[in-house]
Protein backbone atom coordinates (compact mmCIF):
# COMPACT_ATOMS: atom_id res chain seq x y z
CA UNK A 1 0.00 0.00 0.00
CA UNK A 2 1.17 3.44 -0.92
CA UNK A 3 1.49 6.21 2.37
CA UNK A 4 1.42 9.52 0.67
CA UNK A 5 1.36 10.96 4.49
CA UNK A 6 4.27 10.64 5.85
CA UNK A 7 3.01 12.17 9.35
CA UNK A 8 1.65 8.37 8.86
CA UNK A 9 4.17 6.28 7.56
CA UNK A 10 5.72 5.94 9.96
CA UNK A 11 3.73 4.37 12.93
CA UNK A 12 1.80 2.48 9.96
CA UNK A 13 5.35 0.67 8.91
CA UNK A 14 5.86 0.13 12.54
CA UNK A 15 2.70 -1.54 13.25
CA UNK A 16 3.08 -3.72 10.16
CA UNK A 17 6.36 -5.36 11.56
CA UNK A 18 4.76 -5.50 14.41
CA UNK A 19 1.57 -7.60 12.58
CA UNK A 20 4.52 -9.89 11.28
CA UNK A 21 5.06 -11.21 14.75
CA UNK A 22 1.78 -11.57 15.61
CA UNK A 23 0.05 -15.26 16.43
CA UNK A 24 -2.85 -15.15 14.53
CA UNK A 25 -4.48 -18.15 16.29
CA UNK A 26 -4.09 -16.57 19.61
CA UNK A 27 -5.04 -13.22 18.83
CA UNK A 28 -8.01 -15.02 17.34
CA UNK A 29 -9.06 -16.56 20.72
CA UNK A 30 -7.49 -13.68 22.92
CA UNK A 31 -9.96 -11.32 20.74
CA UNK A 32 -12.86 -13.35 20.36
CA UNK A 33 -12.73 -13.11 16.39
CA UNK A 34 -12.70 -14.96 13.12
CA UNK A 35 -9.54 -16.59 11.80
CA UNK A 36 -9.25 -18.06 7.90
CA UNK A 37 -5.95 -19.91 8.44
CA UNK A 38 -5.86 -21.13 4.50
CA UNK A 39 -6.52 -17.11 2.99
CA UNK A 40 -4.40 -15.94 6.73
CA UNK A 41 -7.34 -13.49 7.31
CA UNK A 42 -8.76 -12.20 10.93
CA UNK A 43 -11.75 -10.83 10.55
CA UNK A 44 -13.01 -7.60 12.88
CA UNK A 45 -15.89 -5.79 12.73
CA UNK A 46 -15.57 -1.47 13.22
CA UNK A 47 -18.39 0.74 13.25
CA UNK A 48 -20.63 -2.27 11.29
CA UNK A 49 -18.50 -2.88 8.66
CA UNK A 50 -16.61 -6.42 8.78
CA UNK A 51 -13.12 -6.39 8.11
CA UNK A 52 -10.40 -9.12 6.88
CA UNK A 53 -7.20 -8.02 7.72
CA UNK A 54 -4.34 -10.46 5.96
CA UNK A 55 -1.16 -12.04 7.98
CA UNK A 56 1.97 -11.62 7.76
CA UNK A 57 2.01 -8.93 5.04
CA UNK A 58 -0.49 -6.77 6.32
CA UNK A 59 -3.73 -5.95 3.38
CA UNK A 60 -7.19 -5.12 4.10
CA UNK A 61 -10.20 -5.82 2.56
CA UNK A 62 -13.82 -4.55 3.95
CA UNK A 63 -17.57 -6.22 3.08
CA UNK A 64 -18.23 -2.89 2.21
CA UNK A 65 -16.62 -0.86 -0.13
CA UNK A 66 -17.25 2.39 1.61
CA UNK A 67 -15.80 1.30 4.54
CA UNK A 68 -14.26 4.00 6.64
CA UNK A 69 -11.12 2.37 7.36
CA UNK A 70 -10.06 1.12 3.67
CA UNK A 71 -8.83 4.93 3.12
CA UNK A 72 -7.93 5.64 6.53
CA UNK A 73 -4.41 4.98 7.98
CA UNK A 74 -5.03 5.48 11.81
CA UNK A 75 -8.47 2.78 11.46
CA UNK A 76 -5.53 0.82 10.09
CA UNK A 77 -3.26 1.23 12.69
CA UNK A 78 -5.93 0.67 15.53
CA UNK A 79 -7.36 -2.04 13.58
CA UNK A 80 -3.64 -3.80 14.48
CA UNK A 81 -3.41 -2.32 17.94
CA UNK A 82 -6.33 -4.34 18.93
CA UNK A 83 -5.68 -7.40 17.38
CA UNK A 84 -1.65 -7.52 18.37
CA UNK A 85 -2.26 -5.61 22.61
CA UNK A 86 -6.01 -6.21 23.44
CA UNK A 87 -7.80 -8.25 25.97
CA UNK A 88 -11.28 -7.57 25.96
CA UNK A 89 -13.48 -7.78 29.03
CA UNK A 90 -17.04 -7.28 29.53
CA UNK A 91 -18.68 -3.92 29.04
CA UNK A 92 -20.05 -2.85 33.18
CA UNK A 93 -22.65 -1.23 32.57
CA UNK A 94 -21.14 2.69 32.66
CA UNK A 95 -19.88 5.32 30.28
CA UNK A 96 -16.78 7.31 31.33
CA UNK A 97 -15.44 10.37 29.70
CA UNK A 98 -12.04 10.73 28.65
CA UNK A 99 -10.63 12.59 31.69
CA UNK A 100 -12.02 9.63 33.80
CA UNK A 101 -10.05 6.89 31.61
CA UNK A 102 -6.21 5.90 32.49
CA UNK A 103 -3.82 8.51 31.61
CA UNK A 104 -6.73 10.93 30.47
CA UNK A 105 -6.13 13.76 32.13
CA UNK A 106 -2.90 13.60 30.23
CA UNK A 107 -4.33 13.83 27.12
CA UNK A 108 -7.14 15.46 27.55
CA UNK A 109 -6.07 19.13 25.77
CA UNK A 110 -5.46 17.01 22.31
CA UNK A 111 -8.55 15.23 22.71
CA UNK A 112 -10.76 18.05 23.22
CA UNK A 113 -9.30 19.90 20.34
CA UNK A 114 -8.92 17.11 18.14
CA UNK A 115 -11.81 15.54 19.30
CA UNK A 116 -14.48 17.39 21.00
CA UNK A 117 -14.10 20.55 19.47
CA UNK A 118 -13.96 19.36 15.72
CA UNK A 119 -17.31 17.19 16.63
CA UNK A 120 -19.01 20.21 18.22
CA UNK A 121 -18.07 22.06 15.24
CA UNK A 122 -18.62 20.16 12.59
CA UNK A 123 -22.33 18.40 14.17
CA UNK A 124 -23.58 21.10 16.13
CA UNK A 125 -23.71 23.07 13.14
CA UNK A 126 -25.92 20.37 11.39
CA UNK A 127 -27.67 18.46 13.33
CA UNK A 128 -30.21 17.43 10.85
CA UNK A 129 -27.18 15.54 9.35
CA UNK A 130 -25.36 14.15 11.90
CA UNK A 131 -28.58 12.24 13.04
CA UNK A 132 -29.08 11.21 9.39
CA UNK A 133 -25.58 9.95 9.32
CA UNK A 134 -25.53 8.10 12.56
CA UNK A 135 -29.01 6.53 11.80
CA UNK A 136 -27.00 4.87 8.68
CA UNK A 137 -24.04 3.99 11.17
CA UNK A 138 -26.88 1.89 12.99
CA UNK A 139 -26.39 4.37 16.17
CA UNK A 140 -28.88 3.90 18.88
CA UNK A 141 -30.66 7.05 19.51
CA UNK A 142 -30.23 8.41 23.16
CA UNK A 143 -32.44 11.05 25.16
CA UNK A 144 -29.31 13.51 25.89
CA UNK A 145 -28.40 16.88 24.43
CA UNK A 146 -30.41 18.16 20.86
CA UNK A 147 -29.35 14.63 19.43
CA UNK A 148 -27.16 11.72 20.62
CA UNK A 149 -26.28 8.46 19.71
CA UNK A 150 -24.84 5.44 20.81
CA UNK A 151 -22.31 2.93 18.28
CA UNK A 152 -20.64 0.25 19.05
CA UNK A 153 -17.24 1.08 17.69
CA UNK A 154 -15.67 -2.63 17.78
CA UNK A 155 -17.02 -5.97 19.49
CA UNK A 156 -18.22 -5.22 23.05
CA UNK A 157 -16.51 -1.38 22.86
CA UNK A 158 -19.46 1.01 22.96
CA UNK A 159 -19.59 4.84 22.31
CA UNK A 160 -21.36 7.67 22.57
CA UNK A 161 -21.76 11.28 20.78
CA UNK A 162 -23.65 14.02 22.35
CA UNK A 163 -24.36 17.27 20.56
CA UNK A 164 -25.76 20.63 21.70
CA UNK A 165 -26.51 22.63 18.50
CA UNK A 166 -25.26 26.28 19.04
CA UNK A 167 -27.31 29.59 18.85
CA UNK A 168 -26.35 33.65 19.34
CA UNK A 169 -25.49 33.17 23.00
CA UNK A 170 -23.78 29.74 22.90
CA UNK A 171 -21.54 28.16 20.41
CA UNK A 172 -22.10 23.83 19.50
CA UNK A 173 -20.84 21.55 21.94
CA UNK A 174 -20.11 17.98 22.30
CA UNK A 175 -19.12 14.91 24.52
CA UNK A 176 -18.18 11.66 24.03
CA UNK A 177 -18.25 8.49 26.40
CA UNK A 178 -16.50 5.60 26.18
CA UNK A 179 -18.06 2.26 27.48
CA UNK A 180 -16.28 0.93 31.02
CA UNK A 181 -14.55 -1.64 28.99
CA UNK A 182 -12.49 0.52 26.37
CA UNK A 183 -9.16 0.49 28.98
CA UNK A 184 -8.78 -3.11 28.90
CA UNK A 185 -8.03 -2.80 25.29
CA UNK A 186 -6.85 0.81 24.35
CA UNK A 187 -4.56 3.42 26.25
CA UNK A 188 -5.58 7.12 26.26
CA UNK A 189 -3.96 8.01 22.92
CA UNK A 190 -5.64 4.97 21.50
CA UNK A 191 -8.86 6.34 22.50
CA UNK A 192 -8.31 9.90 20.68
CA UNK A 193 -7.94 7.90 17.42
CA UNK A 194 -11.16 6.13 18.49
CA UNK A 195 -13.28 9.43 18.76
CA UNK A 196 -11.13 10.84 15.73
CA UNK A 197 -12.09 7.76 13.31
CA UNK A 198 -16.14 7.68 14.86
CA UNK A 199 -16.57 11.75 13.75
CA UNK A 200 -14.70 10.99 10.72
CA UNK A 201 -16.66 8.07 9.46
CA UNK A 202 -19.51 9.72 10.64
CA UNK A 203 -18.78 12.77 8.82
CA UNK A 204 -17.87 10.65 5.63
CA UNK A 205 -21.90 9.48 5.59
CA UNK A 206 -23.16 13.30 5.43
Amino acid sequence: MEIENHKEQVPFAHYCELWKQLDPAEAAKRCRVPYDETAGELALTMLGVTYWLRWPDFAIRADREDGFALRNIPAQILLMRYLTEAHPAPFGGKFLTFRETPWGEVYLKPFTGRCLNRAAFTFGTRIGAFRAAMEKLGARKLPHGDAAYEVEFLPGLLMQMIVWEGDDEFPPNSQILFSDNFPACFAAEDLVVSADVLIGDCKARF
